[in-house]
């Protein structure tokens, strides 16, 4: 007697099981939560790393340079790491030698911030105010408070020599890591296209962010410090100085540059002097950062100005003032991880882009397949 075989109907199986969608939302905004705040308690580790990374993606070309016209690779790593070592002790002695001037300079405007502030009393006392009220308030406005903050500043900027000898560890190992990273890519390519095309599309857009936000950082530098030399106002390098580091701020680098010098204008010259100081520099900055440099800018890195403003404030509160210069290329290194790494998230791009490419219309979908070729042969 044989048996019979009776097949199992599949209706009645049940279905595959799968996470919910609202569930896989929250889990990546815990790990998101979890990763900030890991990133938060190792800003001091971090923001050094991300720096070292900048200047070696800046460099990196003269190593290409050096290897296409058959220059041995330990001459092209040399002059790498000899540029980039320039760069950063250049920076960082003109820093110092600046806010030791100002430290030295500050001294002899007490009588003229005291001038001024018995002015202001005098016109508050006129309006109403009360004189506890004003005392009060103007009792905090002293100078040597001013001269104390630059001097702990000083101590601060000497104290970047500790992190200074880590930073130029990292450069050196980069920079050996750099001489190969052209075959590095090229079998990332061959194995995982996609995340070639991430990264190279970081490596380019940072690179040309750095090129852009330094041209026009010099042309702003220059134009602002021969503003203040013919004004009058003291210390007019270090101002220019400042000018050229701030424009790697986005959207609020050029108030944070226009402070100090209308301060001090304020102090040698009086409210005239300081209100032409602010007339010039908003004019010279808000022809150069506000219409002319967002245009290159946005083509160079593709993302909106909304975008831009709160990865500056995001980094910000994450690293601290170092997030700030470095908050573009550190947006651009977490979109190619979790956007461009992917096909199916790039339409993100779509919304956080500064001009979207729209594939659908005749000839783009080519033009965007030969751009990301371009990105992968030659990120920069």
């Amino acid at each position: 007697m044989g048996s019979r075989y009776t097949p199992v109907s599949t209706e009645s199986a049940p279905p595959p099981w799968t996470i919910p969608r609202g569930l896989i939302v929250l889990l990546a905004l815990a790990a998101t939560v979890v990763a900030v705040a890991g990133a938060r308690a190792l800003s001091g580790l971090l923001a050094p790393l991300f720096l070292a990374l900048m200047l070696t993606i800046a460099v990196q070309p003269i190593q290409t340079w050096a290897a296409r016209r058959g220059i041995p690779v330990w001459a092209g790593m040399l002059a790498a790491l000899a540029a980039v070592y320039a760069i950063l002790l250049g920076l960082i002695g003109a820093l110092l030698l600046s806010v030791a001037q100002l430290a030295t300079e500050l001294p002899q405007y007490t009588d003229s911030l005291n001038n001024l502030l018995d002015g202001a009393h005098a016109q508050l006392s006129n309006a109403g105010v009360d004189d506890d009220r004003i005392a009060s308030t103007l009792s905090s406005l002293d100078l040597g408070k001013l001269v104390g903050f630059l001097d702990e500043l000083l101590a601060g900027l000497l104290g970047v020599v500790s992190n200074l000898v880590f930073i130029m560890a990292l450069l050196l190992f980069m920079a050996i890591d750099g001489s190969t990273i052209g075959r590095r890519m090229r079998i990332v390519d061959r194995m995982r296209p996609d995340i070639s095309y991430a990264l190279s599309a970081f490596v380019g857009g940072t690179r040309k962010y750095l090129i852009v936000s330094t041209v026009f950082g010099l042309i702003v530098a220059v134009f602002d410090g021969a503003a203040l030399w013919l004004l009058g106002v003291p210390l007019p390098i270090l101002w220019a100085l400042l000018s050229f580091i701030t424009n790697y701020i986005p959207n609020i680098g050029f108030i944070i540059g226009l402070i100090p010098p209308a301060i001090l204008a304020l102090l040698e010259g009086g409210p005239a002097l300081m209100v032409w100081v602010i007339v010039v520099y908003s004019v010279i900055n808000f022809v150069i950062q506000s219409i002319i440099q967002p245009k290159f800018v946005g083509d160079a890195v593709g993302l909106s100005v909304t975008v831009t403003f709160l990865s500056l404030v995001f980094w910000s509160w994450v690293l601290g003032a170092l997030g700030a210069l470095l908050a573009v290329p550190l947006t651009l290194l977490v979109k190619a991880l979790l956007i461009d790494i992917d096909q199916s998230t790039r339409w993100v791009d779509a919304l956080i882009g500064d001009s979207p490419i729209d594939t659908e219309e005749p000839g783009n979908l080519d033009d965007a397949t030969e751009q990301q070729e371009r990105l992968v042969e030659d990120p920069g």
